[in-house]
């Protein structure tokens, strides 16, 4: 697998664990499931320090104390965490349509 595809699959599987971290939950009402707030606040931080591990990246490579490999890949993986993150905000966003569409 290739350095893109390998960085790739850590940014998927960290923001897959940290999302699944968060589902010790506590119960309310006799439904147990993760705090959402928790979730969401895991899942905007992944995304940040992505983000910020890019722009690390990016900055030594402009002083000479990078690789061009190095930015390259955390750009990569800062993007697969944020499609990652979109797609679940997506996937979050149609459920709460089809919960609207429903008759009351």
């Amino acid at each position: 697998m290739s350095d893109l595809g390998l960085s790739a699959v850590k940014a998927y599987g960290g923001v897959a664990q940290t999302i699944g971290g968060m589902a010790g939950g506590k119960e309310s009402g006799g439904i147990e499931g993760p705090d959402f707030g928790k979730m969401l606040n895991s899942a905007v931080g992944a995304v940040s320090g992505a983000g910020n591990a890019a722009e690390t990246a990016v900055t030594n490579a402009a002083m000479g104390r990078g690789d061009l490999v190095d930015v390259v890949t955390a750009v990569a993986a800062a993007e697969a965490t944020l499609e990652t993150v979109i797609a679940v905000r997506d996937e979050v966003i149609k459920a709460y349509q089809e919960i609207m569409r429903m008759p009351i």
